[in-house]
C-alpha cells in the first residue's frame, strides 16, 4: 500500500535526516539538505537525494517540513525558490515545527492556490526517538489531508493525537505542551543548582527525586545532561538552547493574545533569554542550569 506512496523531506539535520530514515523502512523518500555532509549520509541510508529543494519535491505525495520559524516556513514554500509551486495538487504539505498558530492562516491560503493542503503536524521527542517512529505528534487538518498524510504520520508516531480538523490546531496544542516542557527543563535545572549549592551529590539527588513524586520526563531526559553542563565539551546538544528562547516567545505572544497571566512561564522565558545572552544559544536547553548557577560549587 505505501510503496508508491513518496514523501519529500527538507532539511536532514538532526532530527530530519533520522526521521527521513525512519520513513525510508516502508516509503519511498526524497530528501534535500544545503550541507554536502547530510546528503551523503541521507544516501547511505537509502534516501534519494537532489541538487535543490523543488527537484526533491517534484511528484511528492507529501513534503514533510522541519522549519526555524513562521518567516522560514513562507521562505521555503513561497520564496524565491519556493517549492509550493512544483507540487502536484492533492499533495500535503505536513508542518512538524513549532511556529504559532499566527502564521497558520496565510500559509493555508496560498498552498489552496495549488491545490495543496496543510497538514499542522508539530512534533516533540528528539533525534532517538525520531529514528524509532516514537514521538509524540499532534494534529490539525482535514480529515481528508490526515488520511493523505497517515502514511508518514503513523511510522513516525507512537502517540498520534488529532486535535482539531482545522491547521492552528495542532499549534495551538503545542504552544500548551511547549509551556510545561520549558517550565520544566527550568525547575529541573534550578533543582540540581541548589542540590549542588547544599552540597548534594547531584547524581545520587537525581536518581532520587526521578524515583519520587518530583519526577517528571523532563527531570529524568534533560536531568544526566544537566550533569554534563558543566564539562569542558558540555553535554551534547540534543536540543539547542534557542530553540526555546522561540518556543517561549510563541508562549508568551499566546497567552498575552488570550489575556492569561503566566507569570511561571515568563520567568523560565527569561532564563533561556539569558542564557542566550551570555553565549550559550548553541548549546544543548540543559545548560540553562548554568545561568541559575554559572559554576559548579561541589567537586
Amino acid at each position: 500500500m505505501t510503496s508508491n506512496y513518496t514523501i519529500t523531506v527538507l532539511g536532514l539535520g538532526a532530527m530530519g535526516l533520522p526521521m527521513a530514515t525512519r520513513l525510508a523502512s516502508e516509503l519511498t523518500v526524497h530528501g534535500f539538505d544545503i550541507a554536502e555532509p547530510r546528503l551523503k549520509l541521507a544516501e547511505e541510508a537509502g534516501i534519494r537525494t537532489f541538487a535543490s529543494a523543488r527537484e526533491a519535491s517534484k511528484g511528492a505525495d507529501a513534503l514533510l517540513l522541519a522549519v526555524r520559524n513562521g518567516e522560514q516556513l513562507n521562505d521555503v514554500l513561497f520564496g524565491e525558490n519556493g517549492v509550493a509551486s512544483v507540487l502536484e495538487p492533492g499533495a500535503v504539505v505536513i508542518l512538524g515545527s513549532t511556529v504559532g498558530t499566527e502564521a497558520i492562516p496565510a500559509t493555508v491560503a496560498r498552498l489552496a492556490d495549488y491545490g495543496v493542503e496543510l497538514v499542522d503536524a508539530p512534533l516533540s521527542g528528539g533525534p532517538k526517538r525520531a529514528g524509532e517512529g516514537d514521538l509524540l505528534i499532534v494534529v490539525g487538518a482535514s480529515p481528508e489531508a490526515q488520511e493523505k498524510a497517515r502514511p508518514a504520520l503513523e511510522l513516525l508516531a507512537s502517540t498520534l493525537t488529532v486535535v482539531g480538523d482545522k491547521p492552528g490546531d495542532g499549534q495551538a496544542l503545542k504552544t500548551v505542551n511547549q509551556l510545561l516542557c520549558g517550565i520544566h527543563i527550568a525547575a529541573a535545572a534550578e533543582a540540581m543548582a541548589l542540590a549542588d549549592a547544599l552540597g548534594l551529590d547531584q547524581a545520587k539527588t537525581l536518581a532520587a527525586l526521578e524515583a519520587g513524586a518530583a519526577g517528571s520526563f523532563m527531570l529524568s531526559n534533560r536531568g544526566p545532561r544537566i550533569l554534563e553542563a558543566y564539562t569542558e565539551e558540555g553535554a551534547e546538544v540534543l536540543s539547542r538552547l534557542d530553540i526555546f528562547v522561540k518556543d517561549m516567545g510563541i508562549v508568551g505572544k499566546a497567552t498575552r493574545a488570550a489575556g492569561l497571566a503566566t507569570p511561571v512561564a515568563a520567568a523560565a522565558e527569561q532564563l533561556y533569554l539569558l542564557g542566550q545572552a551570555q553565549g550559550l544559544a548553541a548549546a544543548d536547553d540543559s545548560a540553562v542550569i548554568k545561568v541559575v548557577a554559572p559554576t559548579k560549587r561541589t567537586a
